[in-house]
């Protein structure tokens, strides 16, 4: 397959700071809400929070779930704010994410598809896990193939690997239901590579951070509503919207801290069902 890739410099000190934006669920009327919170509302209120990180970082990681409505306006709409924080931006798509209106709308703002970021120290690797039509995710056998190229490509280089789907159960019995279904062959394959350090997706709405093999399993909140725990039902949690900064440290270990905005800045609809 024909692989995307571009160069990332790390910094001064050689390490390569991020931002990890996820969960826009953004629509094309700028005033419509998911579940009460106006998701373009508290997106740009994320960003906003995320402009202090912004002359220190070096790129911002999009983990799928931009759109809601799957309008070329909402991507578009991503696109303009997150170039508030005068970052290169690399994505990948969600479940409720269409790629049909996705990747052109993505690319006429000048937010080209990449697959394969390399930097001085780190390779980013970013899967496409959507199965269109359905919430949960997987990994076709071209992503696998793939995956397993770039490893074997960069052994010197430690490596982060992005997806929108969670890879490990959350807990959350009904969220649960919407993993990678694949993720035993997925963990096979990144447990006989010594440098794959952690693995970084969204779709669980809620923050994340397990050791498994050796590996960190990263998981961050949307911008907009957050999914509560260690729930067998669908419910919200009244957690903040928020992002997650990192930093890849040169010799391979990360720096994480979830930020979030006001507390009471947007409140959620206690009585929603699904969405």
């Amino acid at each position: 397959m024909d692989v995307m890739k571009t160069q990332l410099k790390a910094n001064a000190q050689g390490d390569l700071p991020l931002l990890q934006i996820t969960d826009t669920h953004l629509f094309s009327d700028r005033n419509k809400d998911l579940m009460g919170v106006k998701t373009m509302h508290s997106y740009e209120a994320v960003v906003d929070h995320a402009l202090k990180y912004s002359s220190t970082c070096e790129a911002v990681l999009a983990t799928g779930d931009l759109s809601q409505d799957h309008s070329s306006e909402s991507y578009s709409a991503f696109t303009k704010y997150i170039k508030k924080l005068n970052l290169p931006c690399y994505w990948l798509p969600g479940n409720h994410d269409m790629k049909s209106v996705m990747l052109p709308s993505l690319l006429a703002q000048g937010l080209a598809k990449t697959q394969q970021i390399i930097s001085d120290h780190w390779q980013i690797i970013m899967l496409d896990s959507q199965v269109e039509k359905y919430p949960y995710g997987e990994l076709d056998k071209q992503q696998l193939e793939f995956l397993q190229q770039a490893l074997n490509e960069y052994p010197d280089k430690y490596a982060l690997i992005c997806l929108h789907h969670h890879v490990l159960p959350s807990g959350a019995k009904w969220l649960d239901q919407h993993i990678l279904k694949n993720s035993p062959i997925f963990l096979e394959v990144v447990s006989s590579f010594k440098n794959v350090c952690a693995v970084l997706s969204g779709h669980v709405h809620q923050a994340g951070d397990v050791l498994f093999n050796g590996i960190r399993f990263l998981t961050t909140p949307s911008t907009c509503v957050q999914f509560k725990p260690n729930s067998d039902d669908f419910a919200l949690d009244t957690q903040a919207p928020g992002y997650r900064y990192l930093s890849l440290n040169k010799k391979g270990d990360i720096s994480t801290c979830v930020e979030r905005i006001e507390q009471d800045a947007f409140t959620v609809d206690a009585e929603a069902k699904g969405y």
